[in-house]
C-alpha cells in the first residue's frame, strides 16, 4: 500500500463515526432555540423552517424560545448543550454580532468558539415606525422635532444589544439627536407599548410592523438598509432622507453548540438550503422583509466573524452601552 492510499484510508476510517450518526440522525425531535419571544421575524422564520425540517427529515422539529438578555440566556444554553443536531439555535446579528462588542468579557460564551455556524439563513432589513400622533411625516421633520425636543422622545426595542437597539443608537449619532432608549423583553411588548402612544418611535423588523402600518396605526419613515424592501417598495431608505451611509441589516441563521459531526451540520445545511430555495418559502419570507441568503458552512463560519467586527464598529461609532 503507498503514502497516499494509506492516507485516504486513513481518512475514511477517521470519518466513519461521523458518516454513520449522519445516516441515522435524526431519530427523535429536534429542538430549536429562538433566544427571543414570539412573533417578532427571528421566531416565524424559525417556525416556518422547523415544518421544513420536520418534513424532510421525517422527525418533528419544535422550536422553543428561552429568552432574555437580549438573546444571550438563549444561546449560552444551546453552547452548553451535546453536540449531537438535536438541539439547536437560531442565531442572529444581536446574539453573534452586537452583543460581542457590547458586553465583552461578561459575554457568557464565545460567539465562535462555542457554535458550529450551521447556515446563515436570511438578512433582515428594519424600519423606523412612529405612532401616528407624532406629528412628523418624514424623516426630516422627526429629527427637527426630535431637536425641538431634547431628552423627550424615546425609542423602543426587543432589547438592549439588538439590530434594533443599535439602529436607534446610530440614528441618534448621525442626525445628532437626544432620545431616551427603552428596552424589552422582545418585540411584542415594545408594539404594544408604540401602539399605546408610550413610546414615540421603534426600528424594528418588518414582519412586526407591517400589519400595523397596513392598518394605519404606524407610520413608516424609512427602512435601515441602503436599499429599498419589497415588502414596503414606498419606503425609502435612511440613507436617501439626509443620513448617508446608513446601512443596517440584521441576519439570522443556524447554529449548533461547538463540535457538532460534520456530516451531520452538511446535512443540516443541504435541507436548510433547500428549503430557503423552494418558492413557496422564499416567497413567504420575501414578503415579510427577509432575504434568503442560505450560505454554506465555510462561508457561514466567515461570515459571522466578519460580522463581529462590524458590529463593533458600529457601536464604537455609536457609543452604544450596556448599563
Amino acid at each position: 500500500m503507498n503514502r497516499r492510499t494509506l492516507v485516504k484510508t486513513t481518512l475514511a476510517l477517521a470519518l466513519l463515526p461521523s458518516l454513520a450518526r449522519a445516516q441515522t440522525w435524526p431519530t427523535k425531535p429536534i429542538r430549536v432555540v429562538n433566544p427571543f419571544s414570539a412573533g417578532g421575524g427571528l421566531d416565524q422564520l424559525a417556525r416556518n423552517l422547523a415544518q421544513k425540517l420536520s418534513e424532510s427529515l421525517g422527525q418533528s422539529v419544535v422550536v422553543e424560545n428561552r429568552t432574555g438578555a437580549s438573546g444571550n440566556i438563549g444561546a449560552e444554553f444551546v453552547a452548553r448543550e451535546k453536540p449531537d443536531g438535536y438541539t439547536l439555535l437560531m442565531g442572529s446579528s444581536a446574539t453573534h454580532g452586537i452583543s460581542p462588542a457590547l458586553y465583552g468579557s461578561r459575554l457568557p460564551f464565545d460567539p465562535v468558539k462555542d457554535f458550529t455556524a450551521i447556515s446563515v439563513s436570511v438578512v433582515q432589513k428594519n424600519v423606523l415606525v412612529i405612532n401616528v400622533n407624532t406629528p412628523a411625516k418624514n424623516v426630516a421633520e422627526l429629527i427637527a422635532y426630535a431637536k425641538a425636543n431634547p431628552g423627550k422622545l424615546s425609542f423602543g426595542s426587543p432589547g438592549a444589544g439588538t439590530s434594533q437597539h443599535l439602529s436607534g443608537e446610530l440614528f441618534k449619532y448621525m442626525a445628532k439627536v437626544d432620545m431616551a432608549h427603552v428596552p424589552y423583553k422582545g418585540s411584542a411588548a415594545a408594539m404594544t407599548d408604540l401602539l399605546g402612544d408610550r413610546i414615540t418611535m421603534m426600528f424594528t423588523d418588518i414582519p412586526t410592523a407591517l400589519p400595523h402600518i397596513k392598518e394605519g396605526r404606524l407610520r413608516a419613515l424609512g427602512v435601515t438598509s441602503a436599499e429599498p424592501s419589497s415588502a414596503l417598495p414606498d419606503v425609502k431608505p435612511l440613507a436617501d432622507q439626509g443620513l448617508p451611509g446608513f446601512d443596517l441589516k440584521a441576519w439570522y441563521g443556524v447554529m449548533g453548540p461547538a463540535g457538532m459531526p460534520p456530516a451531520i451540520a452538511e446535512r443540516l445545511n443541504a435541507e436548510i438550503t433547500k428549503a430557503l430555495k423552494s418558492p413557496e418559502l422564499r416567497d413567504k419570507l420575501m414578503a415579510m422583509g427577509q432575504e434568503p441568503i442560505a450560505l454554506g458552512l465555510a462561508e457561514s463560519d466567515a461570515y459571522v466573524k466578519r460580522e463581529i467586527a462590524r458590529w463593533a464598529e458600529v457601536v464604537r461609532i455609536s457609543g452604544a452601552k450596556i448599563e
